[in-house]
């Protein structure tokens, strides 16, 4: 005999901070990968052609050869000594700064590194400051802990730090400052170096703490990079990274680097998660950091996403209607697209999805509404034949779509004069 299960059953059981959030922003991003013949620009994920395949399997192989019982064992809720002296030495290498023993920790992704943060330092009603748009997982993040979150806009040039500057002077006390400042998800933009002096002199004068997320930072198409927030002011600065964009997702790897009072409390906050990030992903990662592959494979990556960027740049200046504008990223993942003026994002996603093209709303990467006239392009998984043919078909759909407000429009303007039609 078979049940269907009873709708609701559980809602009055749930705690209070979880009821009507489902978490369905990323579901819906994920949902994208299982759909057959769709071009899709919707996932932020890493092309599978950059994975290292072969090597791991070579260096799996050496492990279990050897004897090592370390990476398949449990690990230090820190993280392994080896791969966190290599992690240090690699942040000193592109940063500038080694953090020292008690400053950093491996996290299970960049997202972990966020739980553990919002964990540590939210209680009900604290006022998180995110981007306008910012990346969705973070807005999860923050809300699962009953934040309030305030929304400071961006521009070109990253985060608006002197908006945010006004808004401190009228009163608004924040906790946290969340920013990606490189090459940021979802728009594709990066914080510029005044904005960024500014910002953490604007924490250390009001007393916030900036959790500064770095997923992007090794993905610029071009050398040189400005200094990270860490490394300008690491008394202030949470930083949060991944190895999901360089190395590849399937290990789960993260890390955050900041005060050392901060990083024991984050430390402690794991051991009631996941109590400690995978030892095999963990010495993957470090082997590949030590032979100096990671560092060969982001040659090729940064390669392959610059040319599928500008293809799809181009693409959108030969296809896009009037109206519509987008973001010039430098590195990353995303492009911010701005609809012609009447268009929804939600709607467009849905008739998108029906011509087998994936695109992600506006709307879910604002805590507060907004977004209704933007999208986020990712170039970063759809194959390189097919981005044309997807921005073609998305363009031709909202010139359609144009139209057809353009004729209601018309039609309702004879009808307000007195004419037939």
């Amino acid at each position: 005999m078979t049940t269907t299960p009873e709708l609701g059953r559980w809602d009055g059981l749930l705690a209070a901070r979880t009821r009507g959030e489902v978490g369905d922003g990323i579901a819906f991003v994920l949902a994208f990968l299982g759909v057959p013949d769709l071009i899709s620009f919707a996932g932020g994920f890493p092309d599978p052609e950059t994975f290292p395949r072969e090597r791991v399997s070579t260096l799996f192989q050496e492990l279990a050869a050897s004897g090592e019982a370390t990476a398949f064992q449990y690990a230090p809720t820190r993280g392994l000594a080896g791969l966190l002296d290599a992690l240090a030495g690699r942040l000193e290498t592109l940063q500038g700064r080694r953090p020292a023993d008690d400053e950093l920790l491996i996290t299970s992704g960049a997202i972990e590194a966020l739980e553990l943060v919002a964990k540590s330092f939210l209680d009900p009603g604290d006022v998180v400051v995110v981007e306008g748009p910012t990346y969705l997982g973070s807005i999860q993040a923050f809300r699962g802990f009953e934040a309030t979150l305030v929304v400071v806009g961006m521009d070109e040039h990253g985060l608006d730090v002197e908006d945010l500057q006004r808004r401190l002077a009228g009163g608004l006390r924040p906790k946290l400052v969340y920013s990606i400042p490189d090459h940021q998800n979802p728009a594709g933009v990066s914080l510029d170096a005044e904005r960024r002096t500014l910002l953490v002199e604007l924490a250390q004068h009001y007393g916030f703490l900036i959790v500064e997320d770095v997923a992007y930072r090794e993905l610029s198409f071009s050398d040189g990079s400005l200094p990270s927030l860490w490394s300008l002011a690491p008394d202030v600065v949470v930083q949060t990274g991944t190895t999901s964009k360089t190395f590849f997702p399937g290990v789960r790897l993260g890390w955050a680097v900041g005060p050392a009072d901060i990083s024991a409390r984050l430390v402690s906050a794991k051991q009631n998660t996941d109590q400690c990030a995978g030892a095999l992903g963990q010495r993957l990662f470090e082997e590949s950091l030590r032979r100096g592959w990671i560092d060969e494979q982001l040659v090729l990556s940064r390669a392959l996403y610059r040319r599928k960027c500008a293809r799809m740049l181009g693409a959108l200046e030969r296809w896009m209607p009037d109206g519509a504008h987008w973001t010039q990223p430098e590195g990353g993942f995303f492009s911010w697209l701005t609809l012609p003026d009447g268009a929804d994002s939600v709607d467009v996603a849905r008739l998108a999805a029906e011509r087998g093209v994936g695109i992600v709303p506006g709307t879910l990467f604002f805590p507060d509404g907004r977004g209704a006239d933007t999208v986020r392009l990712s170039f970063s998984m759809v194959a390189e034949p097919q981005i044309d043919d997807g921005i073609e078909r998305l363009a031709a759909l909202l010139a359609t779509s144009a139209a057809e407000r353009a004729g209601t429009e018309t039609m309702r303007t004879r009808m307000d004069h007195g004419w037939s039609s």
